[in-house]
């Protein structure tokens, strides 16, 4: 009989699958940059511009993600109750006690961010605080403890990092088209190709945000079962679920931002899209998460 724990190696497996996908989608797009413009040098570059990009971004992202929030470190002294259940939970998962961020915003929400569980932070809004109680609080937090653990984090960096990466590389293509410029073709042959690439490098950029999405919404089960196997009370942290979706409905966060949505365990933009596909929502519906953790 499936648990609610049945799933977690299939996600992580399809997780990495969509990577690997996504990392040969780029290869193949720089190569047809470089083999439409005759210039090998695309290629290098937009290899050596990748791994600067990872770089970068596996050293500073967190930083840059809580400063676009303006979350505020809190210590021990100033937070006891939530110092103290962090901690915990911490210990329990087997994780070093990361460090704990405040965002003063009434919409509740919360994050993880940070390259690994050596350098983790979680960030909850003082909306979250305040309308949540003890065990709703401890299945949040252990929700984004299991981000920490699955190492989603940095997963989902590398997602980010590569979509922005072939929106550019697609957006320098289609606009130096205008411009002229590619290897003169005068077979049918060539002529298909041309095709064929232009399409791959106008539809890349969709293709991406979709993988991205497809990996957050992924990683937002396997964290809300690994939450509740943490504190073993799965209702917990459904109805913390039901209580973020129930506040937040047409009150999004004052920092919400594209970027980084799929890093919170709720949609930051707030809302009841019924009419919006799946296929385009950075978390899955909470109806689904609910009925996930309550095993129905």
């Amino acid at each position: 009989m499936a648990t609610l724990y049945t799933h977690q190696d299939s996600n992580i497996r399809k997780t990495w699958l969509l990577i690997g996908t996504f990392l040969i989608v780029v290869i193949g797009i720089g190569w047809f940059a470089s083999f439409y413009y005759d210039d090998p040098t695309i290629l290098f570059i937009a290899v050596f511009f990748a791994i600067f990009m990872n770089i970068f971004s596996y050293w500073y992202s967190d930083k840059i993600v809580l400063a676009m929030h303006r979350a505020k470190e809190v210590t021990r002294e100033s937070h006891p109750d939530l110092w103290n259940m962090t901690e915990n939970l911490a210990i329990t998962a087997g994780l070093p006690m990361p460090r704990l961020y405040i965002i003063r915003e009434a919409s509740p929400n919360a994050f993880a961010t940070g390259r690994n569980k050596e350098h983790a932070a979680v960030a909850v809004t003082s909306g979250l605080m305040q309308i949540l109680d003890k065990s709703e609080m401890e299945g949040v937090i252990a929700h984004e403890l299991a981000h920490i653990g699955n190492r989603d984090i940095l997963v989902m960096t590398i997602v980010v990092v590569l979509v922005g990466f072939v929106t550019l590389l697609a957006d320098f293509f289609t606009r130096s088209l205008w411009w002229g410029g590619g290897r003169d073709r005068d077979n049918k042959a060539g002529g298909i190709l041309m095709i064929i690439g232009l399409v791959l490098m106008i539809l890349s950029p969709i293709f991406a945000t979709l993988i991205q999405l497809a990996v957050s919404r992924r990683r937002e089960f396997l964290a809300d079962a690994s939450g509740a196997l943490l504190t073993r009370y799965p209702e917990g942290l459904a109805n913390a679920l039901k209580k973020i979706h129930a506040h937040s409905a047409g009150h999004p966060m004052r920092t919400a931002n594209k970027a980084t949505a799929h890093m919170f365990i709720a949609n930051p933009f707030g809302g009841k899209k019924r009419n919006v596909s799946k296929f385009f929502m950075t978390h899955p519906p909470v109806e689904e998460r609910i009925q996930a953790l309550l095993n129905k």
